[in-house]
């Protein structure tokens, strides 16, 4: 399928859910609910015309007015790729896990918990994986403030 056809199978099973898409882009993505997440990447892992099977990339970025998370996807059988987004706030940036959907998403939640401070709700094992687990803050976000010493050394 392409993006076009993609977006529009979305948005006919899930509605308003779909907030946004931008199909023109270098990776065409569809901005979700982030109630939705769960449901769409069960959806699209499953349907039988998507079997988006291969989960890239799961990642935050920082836009300073909120915190996204990124997915991108992929399917083996038909080559077919496409990017969702969900945007969340900066005082509570919380979604559901995907960890059900595919297992590699533990660890890319894991890091995106680390480096942003994003809650993947029930996930099994959200704890930091790049940073020390007493570090405090989450180093990928604009607002960080380093440390000068960490244990009493110099960073």
């Amino acid at each position: 399928m392409n993006p076009q056809e993609i977006a529009a199978l979305l948005t006919e099973k899930f509605g308003s859910q779909i907030l946004e898409s931008k199909l023109d882009a270098m990776n065409p993505w569809s901005a979700v609910e982030p109630s939705a997440i769960l449901a769409i990447c069960q959806f699209i892992h499953s349907d039988e015309r998507l079997k988006m099977d291969h989960l890239e990339l799961l990642g935050g970025v920082d836009y300073k007015d909120r915190i996204e998370v990124v997915y991108v996807v992929y399917s083996m059988k038909f080559r077919h790729r496409y990017t969702l987004k969900c945007r969340l706030t900066r005082e509570t940036p919380k979604v559901q896990t995907v960890e059900s959907v595919w297992a590699v998403a533990n660890w890319h939640e894991r890091e995106a918990f680390d480096m942003f401070g994003i809650v993947f709700d029930g996930h099994s094992d959200l704890r930091r994986i790049l940073c020390p687990d007493d570090w405090e803050g989450y180093p990928l976000r604009k607002d960080y403030k380093f440390p000068k010493t960490y244990r009493d050394m110099p960073v």
